[in-house]
């Protein structure tokens, strides 16, 4: 047991919290502690009934079942795997934007699943976080069962077919990959690689909260930072166009290479 302990508190803070909340509730669910249709989504309710707590219980809530188990604990890995490596790489050292990031995803998953009368938030929300981190390393060549390898930018869409051939669906995982490509997109993409207006920024009241942090590890798919415009002009000699060439979104952490 001291081993497990070990384990869990090497886990990084936030996706400490949010690994271990992803096991309680399914757990509160499956022993009847708490009826489990109140744990899910229902649009109705939240908009006549004020039931406010359903989109995040949403989100955390998966019916662990003899047919559901699997899909359950491979997307908990999935959680585990690839939000640790996003805390303790790119966001190294940034908690308010890692938990920025989380929020803006959960946001957008959760007003899609009020329109299209979605029940459960897990998958799409972990999906959305494994589709930033191939982002961020897209270029770094992964494994996956069977020995196939394949760089990591197509990952979010090997396993929305594998998910879908385990557990019937694909609207999940398209649903998480949409999201978490609109936050690359705005965050990072749009306004540094085609020069646009930046949309996104993490608000100041989460770096009061959570401040950053210096040292730690770092290196594995490190996100572009943001020149302030009077160094763009600065470096640039004139500035004009948003300065060519293109980001290096970072070299990645080699899945399953200890």
């Amino acid at each position: 047991m001291s081993d497990i302990g070990d384990w869990f508190r090497s886990i990084p803070l936030i996706t400490r919290s949010w690994f271990a909340a992803s096991i309680a509730v399914p757990f509160i669910g499956k022993l009847g502690l708490v009826d489990f249709r109140h744990l899910m989504l229902v649009p109705e309710l939240v908009y006549n009934k004020f039931h406010l707590w359903r989109p995040v219980t949403a989100t955390l809530y998966f019916p662990i079942t003899p047919n559901t188990g699997f899909l359950y604990l491979v997307n908990l890995y999935f959680l585990y795997h690839y939000s640790s490596r996003l805390e303790t790489g790119a966001f190294d050292g940034r908690p308010a934007d890692y938990i920025f990031m989380l929020l803006f995803n959960w946001i957008c998953i959760v007003i899609t699943g009020m329109l299209m009368n979605m029940r459960l938030l897990m998958i799409p929300l972990i999906m959305s976080v494994l589709y930033v981190w191939a982002q961020f390393n897209k270029d770094m060549i992964v494994s996956f069962w069977f020995g196939t390898r394949f760089k990591a930018h197509y990952l979010p869409w090997v396993i929305l077919v594998f998910n879908f051939i385990i557990g019937g669906s694909f609207v999940n995982e398209l649903t998480g990959n949409l999201v978490g490509h609109l936050y690359f997109f705005l965050m990072f993409k749009y306004p540094m690689d085609l020069g646009g207006r930046s949309f996104l920024s993490t608000p100041e009241f989460l770096y009061r909260y959570f401040p950053n942090k210096r040292g730690g590890v770092s290196g594995f798919g490190v996100p572009p930072s943001r020149r302030p415009a009077a160094q763009e002009q600065a470096g640039g000699g004139g500035g004009g166009g948003g300065g060519g060439g293109r980001h290096n979104w970072g070299q990645g952490f080699r899945l399953g290479g200890e």
